[in-house]
């Protein structure tokens, strides 16, 4: 294809407009035969055809004949001093294909197309997306639409006792819910089923092991669900991923999992702050999560949920600011100017701050001029992208306590292996008691 486009680009500069001209006179003598005007001029067919089409789009035809599968392009007329046309140029350009009709709820995304040597399309190919905005519109109306029948929490009894100054904070990132690893192929195997018990396992044992603290954050940065609709690609760039289970099966099991770790909380501490932060795996996703979930918990006055939209979010413990935000737009090095510009008010009213990001599934900290800056590993196994790229990066996750004067006081790091069948013997014991 593109030896033919070379070949119909170094053709039409070796025609001159006189060639050109000739060939639209001869036209018009044989009565607009091409075949008739070829065999005067002793040329091909094609060549003939070749020159109108050179002529068209030189504006050299006139009106008359516009050729098939062109189309008037522009006008242009020489006038006398005395206003009248001397002589009129009409352009002529290739006729443009029909309107391609997308389908709702798409959006076009690129458009790949098969031309000839005068640039006419002879094929191509639409590929849509789903629109992104509507979807997130979609979303939004319809959590809206139900959540007033949505069915509220029953209230869970307030722990007897509780240290007031402090804070546990519960950091999990990229959990990556519905993604599927080969032990062969990634060193661990994961799916659904494992991935839930994971996160219920390392809350019980984060649960028993941190100190008895008044409030907890529940501070989930992101990429909770691996992947976001109904394909199992990346919202952005389209990256097929490596999916366990269908999208409404893996909803469930998010929605289940997030009730029974609050209410595992709710049984230490007396105030839970919940954080679900949009990740680039899930950010319609989040969207809804962070919606149900505050209509879930409206009348247990125990349960704070921040429904912020934005990609940045903040809570104020005394004069301690803790921020979060995925990692996918600003990361360590550059994430606490944001954060302090975002949250200014709060930030000036602290004397410590500390911001936490997911994303890269590796730890991280650095101390900046304004806060601690910290990045977190994440609990999942690796898929066949993470395993086959190299990229390091262990598994655990963290519970940092901290005081409203002072910042960080202690933190607990829990590995999968450390944490195996916690959850199963909590209950356990929780029945006995």
């Amino acid at each position: 294809m593109t030896a033919s486009l070379r070949v119909g680009a170094n053709a039409s500069t070796q025609i001159s407009d006189e060639q050109a001209l000739e060939t639209v006179a001869a036209l018009e003598r044989n009565g607009g035969s091409q075949r008739a005007a070829a065999k005067e001029l002793g040329l091909s067919r094609s060549t003939v055809q070749n020159r109108l089409k050179r002529a068209a789009e030189r504006g050299l035809m006139g009106t008359k004949p516009v050729l098939p599968g062109f189309r008037i392009s522009q006008t242009t007329a020489v006038t006398d001093a005395n206003g009248s046309v001397v002589r009129e140029f009409i352009q002529q350009r290739p006729e443009r294909g029909e309107a391609f009709e997308v389908p709702e709820g798409q959006r076009i995304r690129a458009v790949s197309a098969l031309v000839d040597a005068g640039g006419r399309t002879i094929q191509q190919w639409v590929k849509t997306s789903e629109d992104r905005e509507a979807q997130l519109a979609a979303m939004r109306a319809a959590v809206e639409a139900f959540k007033e029948e949505l069915p509220r929490a029953e209230p869970v009894p307030v722990p007897a006792t509780a240290i007031d100054d402090l804070l546990n904070q519960f950091v999990i990132t990229d959990s990556h819910l519905g993604m599927l690893a080969w032990r062969e192929e990634t060193g661990s195997d994961y799916d659904l089923k494992i991935a839930e018990q994971l996160l219920l396992d390392w809350f019980a044992a984060a649960i028993d092991l941190a100190p008895r603290a008044h409030t907890a954050v529940f501070a989930q940065l992101g990429d909770l669900m691996h992947h976001d609709a109904l394909e199992s690609v990346t919202p952005a760039h389209r990256h097929v991923l490596d999916a366990d289970s269908r999208l409404q099966k893996i909803i469930r099991v998010v929605i289940r999992t997030i009730r029974r770790i609050v209410d595992m909380l709710l049984r230490k501490h007396r105030h839970v702050h919940l954080v679900m932060a949009a990740g680039n795996h899930d950010p319609a996703s989040s969207a809804w999560l962070r919606e149900m979930l505050a209509a879930f918990y409206e009348n247990e006055p125990r349960i704070s949920v921040d429904n912020s939209p934005s990609l940045y979010y903040a809570y104020e413990w005394g004069e301690t600011l803790l921020a979060y935000h995925h990692g996918h737009k600003r990361g360590v090095k550059d994430v606490d100017a944001v954060i302090a510009s975002v949250f200014r008010e709060m930030f000036g009213r602290c004397t410590t701050a500390y911001a936490h990001v997911g994303h890269r599934h590796s730890d991280e900290g650095r101390k900046t001029r304004l806060m601690y800056v910290e990045q977190h590993e994440t609990l999942a196994a690796k898929d066949a992208f993470s395993a086959g790229g190299g990229w390091p990066g262990g598994r655990s996750a963290k519970v940092i306590t901290y005081t409203k004067r002072g910042g960080e006081v202690t933190r607990i790091t829990l590995r999968p292996e450390m944490v195996a069948g916690w959850a199963g013997i909590a209950t356990e014991e929780g029945r006995a008691a």
